[in-house]
Formats: structure tokens, C-alpha cells, sequence
């Protein structure tokens, strides 16, 4: 008596290709790959348990593997963890006069680098140049892809085999192992640290000063602080030094104050009861040759690198080689250019999310958690609570809040915290102390019912 060889019991590509479930995935080799990929894996099967899958389950498999692929990565969130600029879910959200800004930039053909009046060839920076010396009373402005970008460029055009003198305290590493020496390295500058940890006077960078030397560069500690005993000069006092040096060759303008910021801050922090954050128009007004900053902190815009300054410095970097491997696209430049209107229009705090975020009243946090707690249940309260700036601006800072706690074991809590990140929406939430913590400050109030729908279906009863 012979058996079957269940090899054979496999239904050929073609047959599951004409499967009408498999053909409304489209047509061609994308989908004939998914279908031996399916194949392939009954033959593993068969293998190991020497009988072959049904057609069905065939069918299945090919669904599964196409929706592995064809499901986005990348998906909206829900923010509750009460951090505003959160690095990991994306930094700034946008403003709808920006997302429908970045939407009409993409839709169809644009003047990118058209001029309409001359009928010739324009530029791309010129786009947002003119509301950035606005903003900032620069002489001139370019932006690029973020602001290690923008600094990447700057070294490079201004200060290659030469020297840049940094605090010690401020060669930095932030997000993503991006490390202030190593970009120095990069642009072919040489990094000379002056002064200490903790206290960097204005003599140690004057000492360090040689005919070597290109710049001058400050880093603001955009994501740690240093506390007690510190010292370090104000930008006036290291533009004051950095312009009163003769340079290396006739006719140079002294060495380069170059300063980054980080933030992109145009607005007193200090009017929300923060400590105060270094201002692109502070850096400017004191004397800095180039000040960096990035669009998608606390400017609150879509990911950018901005470089605000001297006129004729502006130039070199745009006629760098680089600039091109790091310039905004379409889309970037229509959304940054929305978002800077809303400072000139002086309405900043009402229409971008980070500033509207900031200065939310703590009445109205309050009211929308007491209805979340409610309608919440499961013993859910209302508590005191901070929210943090985040995003590598104000470090350490944070403001009033009020939170829905919802109090568990730790691996219950756990578990929420994981079905409530995996539900439809997802919601990033943060357990602290035995309790799972919301705040209503960092989600939009039109989420309020897609939050409430996903708390209560993660705490329902496991089937």
C-alpha cells in the first residue's frame, strides 16, 4: 500500500494566484513573491509534520504575509504621557494650517525653485529666509534637514583643519548618539576644549586662542543641566572676544561666534513659569555670527535644521556642496514656512500644539480629567501630576498638571499599559508607583473619545 506524497497535495502559484481573495491584492511580482513565500512555508510544514497545510490555510498565509507588508509602520498615537515634545512619538505635532500647508506643497507641482515673475530658475531657501529675519532680525537665513545638519554644514564650510574652540562642559552627546566632538571630527575641524565640567571663564577661551583657531562655539545643554558650583561667560562676553582677535588672514572679521541653541525658542518660557530658555533673537541681538536651531522643538514645526546670521556666511553655506545633501524638500519647507506665520501673526499660542500645550489652564486639565476618571471607572482618580517639556528643550522643567491615575498590581499594570499600546488607537500612557498615569494636557481634546474607547476596552475582562 502506497501513501499519498503530500508534496503533490500542494496547489500550484497559478492556482492560488487565481484565488479571487489573493488576486484583490493587484498584480504582479509582488504578490506571485507572497504566494511561493506561502508555498515555501507549507513545504517547511510538511517537512516537520509531514502532512500539508489546506488550500485554505494556503490562502490565508498569502493574506497574512500581505498585510505584514502593506500595513503601515508609522501610525498616529495618542500622547498621554504628559510629555510635550516626546522624541520617540515624533516630536512636535503640527498645526492644521501647517499639515494643509505640507498637503497643497504635495499635491501637485510648486514654484520650489521657480521664480514666477523672471520665468527663471530661483532657489528653495529663499522661501523662508524672509520670515526668519524677520523673526529673528538676522541678516539672513538657510535651513536644512535637522540642526545636527545645520551644524555639520556650518564646520564644514567655515572652519575645515582649522580650530574651534568648545567648553568642556558643553561637548555634549543628545539624542541618538549624536555627539558634538564626533560632528566636529566629521566637518574636519579640530575641537580644542577649554575650562572644566562645571566652570568655563571667558580667560580659559582667550588662552586657547591661536592663529589656528576659526571659531568660537557655544552649545546650550539642551537635555541635561549642570547645578551648584558653575561658571560660564554670557554670549555677549564670548562675542566681545571672539570679534576683538584679529584674524588669521587680512581683511577676516576676527574669529566666528558660532552658537546652537537647540530649540528654536522665540518666546519667553519664563510668562509659563519655566526657567528661561536661550532665544534665537537673544543669540542674534548678542553678537553670534551663526546661530543653530532646530524647527520641530519648541519652534514647534515640522523637522528642520535653521541656521540664522551673518549675511555673507549664509552665502558660503548655501554654495557648500553639503547643502544639497541636506536641503529641506517641498513639503518641509511649505509646513516651516506656515508654522513661522503663526509667530508673525502673533498667534503662536493659540494655533501651534507645543505652545498651546505649554500654556493650557489648569482648570481645563482638571475638568477633562475628572470626566476621564469618571467615565473611566476601575477605581480611577484624579491626582496631582507634572508634565515635562521634553524633546531636549528645558531640561528638568516641568508644569502643574492634573492626571488620571489608574492604580494595579505591576504586572497588571504592565499588561494595560501594553494592551492600551497595542489597541486602535494606540495610547502611550506611564506607570509610576503601582499606577498608570494619564495627562490631558498632551492629548488633543478631539481625542478624547478615542482615548476613552481604548482605556476602557484595555481594562475590560479578558475574554
Amino acid at each position: 500500500m502506497t501513501t499519498e506524497n503530500p508534496y503533490r497535495a500542494l496547489p500550484s502559484v497559478d492556482r492560488l494566484l487565481a484565488d479571487e481573495r489573493v488576486r484583490s491584492l493587484g498584480e504582479g511580482p509582488f504578490v506571485t513573491e507572497l504566494v511561493r513565500q506561502a508555498i515555501e512555508g507549507a513545504r517547511a510544514t510538511i517537512a516537520e509534520a509531514g502532512r500539508a497545510p489546506a488550500e485554505e490555510q494556503l490562502v490565508e498565509s498569502v493574506l497574512g504575509l500581505a498585510r505584514a507588508v502593506l500595513r503601515p509602520s508609522l501610525e498616529p498615537v495618542i500622547n498621554a504621557t504628559g510629555v510635550i515634545i516626546h522624541t520617540n512619538l515624533g516630536r512636535a505635532p503640527l498645526s492644521d494650517e501647517t499639515i494643509a500647508a505640507m498637503a497643497a506643497a504635495s499635491r501637485g507641482y510648486s514654484n520650489l525653485e521657480f521664480g514666477l515673475e523672471p520665468g527663471e530658475r530661483g532657489s528653495r531657501h529663499d522661501h523662508l529666509e524672509a520670515p526668519l529675519v524677520q523673526l529673528t532680525g538676522a541678516q539672513a537665513a538657510i535651513t536644512v534637514n535637522n540642526n545636527a545638519a545645520a551644524v555639520l554644514l556650518a564646520l564644514s564650510a567655515l572652519a575645515p583643519g582649522r580650530e574651534v574652540i568648545i567648553s568642556r562642559g558643553q561637548a555634549v552627546e543628545i539624542g541618538g548618539g549624536f555627539r558634538i566632538p564626533e560632528v566636529l571630527a566629521q566637518s574636519g575641524a579640530r575641537l580644542v576644549e577649554v575650562g572644566t565640567t562645571n566652570r568655563t571663564y571667558l580667560r580659559d577661551y582667550e588662552a586657547a586662542i591661536t592663529a589656528e583657531t576659526a571659531a568660537i562655539m557655544r552649545v546650550h545643554a539642551s537635555n541635561f543641566r549642570i547645578i551648584g558650583f558653575t561658571e560660564s561667560p554670557s554670549i555677549q562676553d564670548l562675542a566681545g572676544l571672539a570679534h576683538a582677535q584679529t584674524g588669521a588672514r587680512p581683511g577676516e572679521h576676527g574669529l566666528l561666534l558660532l552658537d546652537d541653541i537647540g530649540s528654536g525658542c522665540l518666546l519667553d518660557t519664563a510668562q509659563f513659569g519655566l526657567a528661561p530658555e536661550p532665544t534665537v533673537q537673544e543669540s542674534v541681538g548678542a553678537g553670534a555670527d551663526l546661530t543653530f536651531f532646530s524647527g520641530d522643538k519648541l519652534l514647534g514645526g515640522p523637522q528642520a535644521g535653521i541656521i540664522a546670521g551673518r549675511r555673507d556666511l549664509v552665502e558660503r553655506l548655501r554654495r557648500h556642496p553639503l547643502a544639497r545633501a541636506v536641503r529641506l524638500d517641498k513639503a518641509t519647507i511649505a509646513g516651516l514656512a506656515a508654522t513661522l506665520h503663526h509667530y508673525l501673526r502673533g498667534e503662536a499660542l493659540s494655533k501651534v500644539p507645543v505652545w498651546r500645550m505649554i500654556s493650557m489652564p489648569l482648570t481645563g486639565i482638571e475638568r477633562r480629567a475628572r470626566r476621564w476618571a469618571r467615565d473611566a471607572g476601575h477605581g480611577a482618580r484624579v491626582v496631582d501630576g507634572r508634565s515635562m517639556v521634553g524633546g531636549g528643550s528645558l531640561p528638568e522643567e516641568s508644569l502643574p498638571t492634573r492626571l488620571v491615575a489608574v492604580p494595579g498590581e505591576g504586572a497588571e499594570l504592565t499588561e494595560l499599559a501594553r494592551r492600551l499600546r497595542t489597541g486602535q488607537p494606540p495610547v502611550v500612557a506611564r506607570v509610576e508607583h503601582n499606577t498608570l498615569l494619564l495627562d490631558p494636557r498632551t492629548v488633543r481634546p478631539d481625542e478624547d473619545r478615542a482615548l476613552l474607547a481604548a482605556v476602557k476596552a484595555a481594562l475590560a475582562p479578558t475574554p
